[in-house]
């Protein structure tokens, strides 16, 4: 029987690397549940739409082409034919998947395009609300938190290392103006999902929270 794994918490919690290293030592599937939101976002912005417009955004997707494989032990997918990846991770993509994320029927489509993974094997994924909506019904269901301050350096540090130069002070700030639109929204917001355990990685080793999960699903057979 296929295990889904659900990681949440906030942004720059280190539900990436933790979830990256549960699978490597589970050997099996790794899923960024953001890089779906990502990815809309990044096809509304090459197609030129307004990420605040709602109806236009949810068009956008409607007409693209969404393909979902894996790859290096990793799902990905492909919008009309191309695999964005990095992509993803640049400075605009960051700042508007807020505006798409909050959506209904985007959440929608990505809650049910995130189900469908299932159908691949066993996986761990990775999201705000993994828990809560997409995999409520799994045993195995972690919030991972972190002090602001601590998640905020661990951002930073990740933008420098890829070439980044924002300040330190705008990287705080967009934390916490996430943190406030991820649990405020009205669709899904960001929550404990019932019967998770909460895991503060705050003074924790990356090694230390993955051991950590790895060793409660194990036990749990």
């Amino acid at each position: 029987m296929n295990k889904a794994i659900a990681i949440d918490g906030p942004s720059a919690s280190g539900k990436s690397s933790v979830s990256k290293g549960i699978a490597a030592e589970l050997g099996i599937m790794y899923v960024d549940s953001g890089a779906l939101y990502r990815g809309v976002t990044w096809q509304a912005l090459r197609k030129g739409v307004d990420t605040t417009d709602s109806a236009a955004v949810i068009e956008c997707m409607l007409n693209a082409e969404w393909d979902f494989f894996v790859q290096d032990g990793a799902s990905t997918f492909s919008i009309d034919g191309d695999v964005p990846v990095q992509e993803l991770r640049g400075k605009e993509v960051r700042e508007n998947v807020a505006n798409v994320a909050v959506i209904p029927e985007i959440r929608k489509f990505v809650v049910e395009s995130l189900q469908s993974l299932e159908n691949f094997g066993s996986l761990v994924m990775e999201g705000r609300d993994i828990g809560t909506v997409v995999f409520p019904d799994s045993p195995y269901k972690f919030y991972l938190d972190a002090d602001p301050e601590e998640r905020a350096k661990r951002r930073y540090r990740e933008l420098v290392a890829a070439g980044e130069s924002e300040k330190a002070e705008e990287v705080m700030e967009s934390l916490r103006r996430r943190d406030k639109i991820d649990s405020t929204r009205k669709t899904d917001p960001l929550v404990v999902a019932p019967g998770a355990q909460v895991i503060d990685s705050t003074s924790m080793t990356l090694e230390e929270v993955i051991q950590t999960i790895v060793d409660i699903v194990r036990a749990d057979g």
